[in-house]
């Protein structure tokens, strides 16, 4: 069913209807946005959107990302005209309010056909990347029959002025995402007022130069909206659509001015709206006729997903494909334990990034799912496997990305590569550039979105680069965001155990913080029949080395420094002291065992010291008020590893007389 252009105007009307009632109702919002991109959104879901409101998880439906997610009216507004289970009428009308799957910036976890969350201008643009990439990665291996859909996006000059897009549209450009349509809100406003107050660059040229398709539309012209996607969609590089607008097109008074950005119209504007669009509906209500008009679009889209469900059920790489979308967690122990078997018959003393290149190794052979990168450090962050192939225009069925210098751009890819779903994707950088992409690993947390950091050269041990890349708070930062799992690891076997917790963890996000230097392997005895006897990392922390004298001390170390509280103990326990040796991978899964445990590792009456390269705010948890921090609450320095241990007090032969002074020995 084609929808005639006379019938557009009236379905463009309801996105704006909806969109400044909720926001009025909630006396919060941005209704300027949906307004003035309602002709756009209205042309694309009429005529080129591939969707299934009743399947919103197909895997060959197109994704749509509404990166200007201030705008979440727009979204909301379309899903619920189109048919999808949410949001309900009722739903937009507690826009903003607890409870409501309408949040103020879309959520995923909140409405399925939300694809991603969005709201940090850039980044849902960023993970458009990402997912367009998936797409052409599971088209290499499936074909067109199983993978054919393309990754829209409605951006805002907010999207394309943060420093993320420079990074996501090189990557696109470079790669060749050519099923990548940008369509921009080229109203010429932000929340200031008009940009020409802080900008007067050429956007179409900035695209142009990164290897992209550019085109230009009327945004409020049917016919032009329509010419214009359909040349994106002839040309095979990504392009991106200038869509010029009206901001809150259909206010009258307010239109084409930054008033309309982000507040309420009022009551008296959206008086006038109404009678300047014509629409005499009340509050919250469709008329039926255009509603129907809406609903039809759903109709066409179950067709499409009807013939794909047909070629899959027909395809001799059916098996292939669903194993494909299904989840790692159940394979990633088994993939690891003769290899960790190995290690118990033949230590190792490598660094934990080098552990993690090893275990990498079994894990990309056996599992096609995991896709990997770095940002420019493959052979310090050691991330590359045989079995990792480069992924490029000329091979995108390779599992290995080459991002460049663009760590935010890569986490955000990485983002949207998780969400689209067949790709668990794991990127490096160093640790303490994990700054640049802290937001994007925010976000992955609050997406629930499956992806691992490897962030190696994870202290002073990294030596000689000195105070800008050692990284002192970065691990307690890290730390810090809800939903993260932060493993630092101790050797070769708990970098496999950390390795097998991060593609359990489905829901969780993981970031493996990772030696530059070797150490030594402690694991051996035990660990012969590792995945029947259990994960000792899944605790999140674990008696390493018991005290043989009387307890008085528990050791608490994380990563390179568990070598360092060995050490300790071995100096205490010469001089009669006993001391257990805690190892603490991650704080995160520790905090989730019960009371027993917690007193059992870490009992109260003796003195508990925590051992930790970096800051010490935050171990007052685990040690008390009565214990012993040892970290380094200062920058780093220039200097051989070893050296910058003893400069800075993180050796036994300085932490065993702070430890014998609290006992008066």
């Amino acid at each position: 069913m084609t929808l005639d252009t006379a019938r557009l105007g009236p379905m463009a009307n309801a996105i704006r209807a909806l969109s400044m009632d909720a926001v009025q109702a909630a006396n919060s919002g941005h209704p300027g946005m949906p307004m003035g991109m309602a002709d756009v959104a209205t042309v694309l879901y009429s005529q080129f959107l591939k969707f299934d409101p009743a399947a919103p998880k197909w895997p060959d439906r197109d994704r749509f990302v509404l990166s200007a997610g201030h705008g979440s009216m727009l979204l909301y507004s379309l899903l619920h005209l189109t048919g999808y289970a949410a949001p309900t009428m009722d739903d937009i009308r507690n826009f903003r309010q607890l409870g409501s799957p309408c949040a103020g910036h879309p959520e995923n976890t909140h409405l399925a056909g939300a694809e991603c969350t969005t709201g940090p201008l850039g980044q849902g643009l960023a993970m458009a990347v990402g997912m367009a990439l998936a797409e052409r990665h599971l088209n290499a291996g499936f074909g067109d029959d199983l993978v054919d859909h393309r990754t829209w996006v409605i951006a805002g000059d907010g999207c394309l002025m943060e420093g993320v897009n420079h990074e996501a549209i090189g990557l696109a450009g470079h790669l060749g995402l050519g099923r990548l349509i940008v369509l921009w809100d080229n109203n010429h406003i932000t929340i200031d007022g008009d940009t020409s107050l802080s900008t007067n660059e050429d956007i179409a040229a900035r695209y142009a130069a990164t290897g992209w398709h550019t085109e230009a539309c009327d945004g409020h012209d049917p016919a032009d909206i329509a010419r214009a996607i359909k040349a994106a969609m002839a040309d095979e590089r990504p392009s991106l659509v200038a869509c010029r607008t009206v901001i809150g097109k259909g206010a009258p008074n307010k239109q084409g001015t930054h008033n309309v950005h982000g507040a309420p119209l009022g009551a008296d504007e959206i008086a006038a709206a109404r009678a300047f669009l014509g629409w005499t509906a009340a509050p919250f209500e469709v008329p039926a006729d255009i509603l129907a008009d809406w609903r039809s679009l759903g109709a066409k889209g179950a067709k499409a997903h009807a013939a794909w469900e047909k070629r899959l059920a027909g395809s001799s790489l059916k098996g292939d494909f669903t194993a494909r979308f299904a989840s790692v967690a159940p394979l990633a122990a088994p993939a690891l334990e003769s290899y960790v078997a190995g290690l118990v018959a033949n230590p190792q003393k490598v660094a934990t990034r080098k552990a993690s290149e090893m275990a990498l190794g079994l894990l990309t052979e056996q599992l096609p799912q995991l896709v990997g990168g770095s940002a420019d450090l493959t052979g310090s962050n050691l991330t590359k496997t045989k079995a990792t192939t480069p992924l490029s225009p000329q091979d995108f069925g390779g599992r290995y990305v080459y991002y460049g210098i663009r760590e935010f751009g890569m986490a955000a890819a990485m983002n949207g590569m998780a969400l689209h779903g067949g790709v668990v994707p794991y990127g490096g950088t160093f640790l303490v550039f994990s700054d640049y992409c802290r937001n994007a690993i925010r976000l992955s947390a609050l997406q629930h979105a499956q992806v691992v950091y490897v962030l190696t050269h994870d202290s002073i041990g990294l030596g000689e680069d000195g105070p800008t890349h050692q990284p002192i708070e970065h691990i307690m930062s890290m730390r810090m965001i809800p939903n993260l799992n932060v493993f630092r690891p101790a050797d070769v076997v708990e970098t496999a155990e950390c390795w097998a917790l991060a593609l359990q963890s489905t829901g969780t996000p993981s970031v493996l913080a990772l030696s530059r230097q070797n150490l030594p392997q402690f694991r051996g005895e035990g660990d012969a029949n590792w995945n029947a006897a259990g994960n000792r990392c899944a605790k999140g922390a674990y008696r390493l080395k018991a005290a043989e004298h009387a307890r008085q001390v528990v050791l608490i170390g994380t990563g390179s420094e568990v070598e360092v509280a060995m050490a300790c103990a071995a100096q205490l326990e010469t001089a009669g002291v006993g001391a257990d040796v805690v190892s603490m991978p991650s704080w995160e899964l520790f905090a989730q065992q019960d009371a027993g445990y917690h007193a059992d590792l870490l009992p109260a009456g003796v003195l508990k010291v925590s051992i930790e390269a970096g800051v010490t705010l935050g171990w007052e948890r685990h040690v008390g008020a009565n214990g012993i921090t040892i970290g380094i609450d200062s920058f780093g320095a220039s200097a051989p590893a070893e050296e910058l241990y003893r400069h800075f007090g993180m050796t036994a032969d300085a932490i065993v007389p702070k430890i014998m002074e609290h006992f008066d020995i």
